[in-house]
């Protein structure tokens, strides 16, 4: 229907003599009082200014040239300053509520983004230790804006980036082979900023187990690093899969400098007169694009600050062919990442293809306490820890439940209760309800295919209706804003809406004809709520 009118709309506004490029985005949405209709648009008010005129005018101008169905839209009012809300016709309901059913798991799906290309980079912990609570909100929320763009048509690449050089490798190996050598009953000590967590000590003692004590004769660290490295990604990758994550490409840093990338970058931002050299250090005229001062990106000792990596690996994407690259960076990046944006615009590509997501950190509450993390210290609590006592459904739901803009308390206590209290138990207890429900019909009624939609005339039942209409757009609104918490609010109106109609209205003991299409609405919220929480990446449960 947003379609429908958005054209409807637009044909009007050609009509008045507006020319294509004049008129704005049409924005169609949903009243929250359904008193004032099924559908409204401010379109009026956004062209007010452009066209000189009061937006109510504009707007009886524009009701008085529009040409709508009356089988789907049954009356066009206009509201306040210059609103135009709009009546779906009782039979397009129906209609509709057939296609829902029709449409069955590809519904709310769409080609809003056929054909584009998307890389989402997210996770990009560097493999030191196992993934925390810390990583968790990144974790799922590029997990879920990437299914969010498959469910708008695009074919979407999910990406890991890492390094494996550098001091905090370096550190990681001598950790290992420190504890290596005291299993073997050697006196060592652990480098200054060591890693002391456990798994450090797990993975010394396999090499114990594998190579005995050929390894007290290394040099350095370096085969340790390598055994550490791969031990633990081998974790990460399973604590993802765990988060039903999966990623396609794990890209390593050391790759741009092999092949001569960041040679590349730097000797470019020289012949574009936007590096120079100082005190021993490569600088990056910052101050040209509006920074107070200009910033380093190889410091005097020859080691790159994470800036020039950063923009060689962000080249590298768009080389690759993405007609959009998302990053899912936490609140530190906020002040950093616009160096980047600026420095591939150097290189001559296109950074409105680069879209960066920030979200807010995420403080883990235990025992009414806020729980402090650090990987070296071994004091952090690991996302397989969390699963372990909250479950994975419950812990992604969690991560999502808030806009990525603000702070996230995960309230361990909350998460662990049993029943409605629990957000996510609410809406997989609303799929699990409905199909014992399903499952009581089909055993009493031997139910036909000709079903009667029309009988659905109660006001609980054509509110559902009405709100099963709107899942495509919570979809299309929690994609353009990259904010899967849209998608909870409205499931969680639409499960609402669910317990009003069957507090409402009976569906076993009632005439057959009624009962029947009262079932198929029953059916057709289940599908809305497992299509919505598939998009979560959480369960649909039958029986809970």
């Amino acid at each position: 229907m947003d379609q429908y009118l958005q054209d409807a709309i637009r044909n009007a506004l050609l009509n008045m003599g507006l020319n294509e490029d004049q008129i704005p985005e049409i924005v169609i949405e949903t009243p929250r009082d359904p008193s004032h209709g099924d559908a409204a648009t401010n379109v009026a008010m956004q062209l007010a200014k452009p066209l000189r005129n009061n937006p109510r005018k504009i707007a009886e101008q524009l009701v008085k040239e529009m040409e709508t169905d009356p089988g789907k839209v049954s009356s066009t009012e206009i509201a306040g300053p210059g609103f135009i809300n709009f009546r779906f016709a009782t039979h397009y309901l129906y209609d509709e509520l057939s296609e829902i059913l029709k449409a069955s798991e590809n519904y709310g799906k769409s080609d809003q983004h056929s054909g584009k290309k998307i890389l989402v980079e997210f996770v990009s912990a560097n493999p030191t230790g196992p993934l925390t609570v810390g990583h968790g909100r990144n974790a799922v929320l590029g997990d879920t804006v990437a299914r969010l763009f498959e469910w708008t048509g695009a074919d979407v690449q999910r990406e890991y980036y890492f390094n494996n050089a550098g001091r905090q490798m370096r550190v990681l190996g001598q950790s290992v082979q420190v504890r290596y050598l005291q299993i073997l009953g050697k006196d060592a000590e652990l480098p200054e900023g060591g890693y002391e967590g456990e798994y450090i000590k797990e993975i010394a003692q396999k090499l114990v187990d594998q190579h005995g004590d050929a390894l007290l004769d290394q040099d350095d660290e370096s085969k340790f690093k390598q055994e550490a490295e791969s031990a633990i990604f081998d974790e990460i990758r399973k604590t993802l899969e765990r988060m039903n994550i999966v990623m396609d490409s794990f890209f390593n840093e050391n790759t741009l400098y092999e092949d001569g990338s960041i040679d590349e970058t730097v000797q470019t931002f020289r012949k574009k007169n936007v590096a120079y050299d100082k005190d021993g250090a490569v600088w990056f005229k910052t101050t040209e694009f509006g920074k107070d001062k200009d910033t380093v990106l190889i410091k005097s000792t020859g080691e790159p600050t994470y800036r020039l990596p950063d923009i060689a690996y962000h080249a590298n994407k768009l080389d690759r062919g993405f007609d959009l690259c998302i990053d899912v960076f936490g609140a530190d990046h906020i002040d950093t990442y616009p160096d980047v944006m600026n420095g591939i615009s150097v290189l001559g590509y296109d950074k409105s293809k680069v879209d960066v997501l920030v979200y807010q950190f995420v403080t883990l509450v235990k025992d009414g306490k806020p729980f402090k993390m650090s990987t070296r210290k071994a004091n952090f609590v690991t996302l397989d820890e969390l699963m372990d006592e909250v479950g994975e459904d419950v812990t992604r739901f969690f991560f999502l439940m808030r806009s990525p803009n603000t702070h996230l308390e995960f309230d361990v206590a909350q998460a662990k209760e049993a029943g409605e209290k629990n957000p996510v138990f609410y809406l997989q207890y609303a799929h699990a309800r409905i199909q014992s429900i399903l499952r009581k019909v089909n055993e009493t009624t031997n139910l036909s295919d000709d079903v009667d939609l029309s009988l659905l005339k109660h006001e609980a039942e054509v509110a559902l209706i009405k709100k099963m209409l709107g899942f495509p757009e919570a979809v299309e609104l929690a994609t353009k804003h990259r904010e899967p918490h849209r998608v909870i609010t409205y499931l969680n109106e639409l499960a609402s809406g669910f317990t009003t109609f069957y507090h409402d209205c009976r569906i076993l003991g009632e005439d057959e004809d009624l009962m029947q299409a009262r079932t198929e609405l029953a059916k057709a919220t289940a599908q809305v709520l497992a299509n919505g929480l598939s998009i979560l990446g959480i369960t649909a449960p039958d029986r809970m």
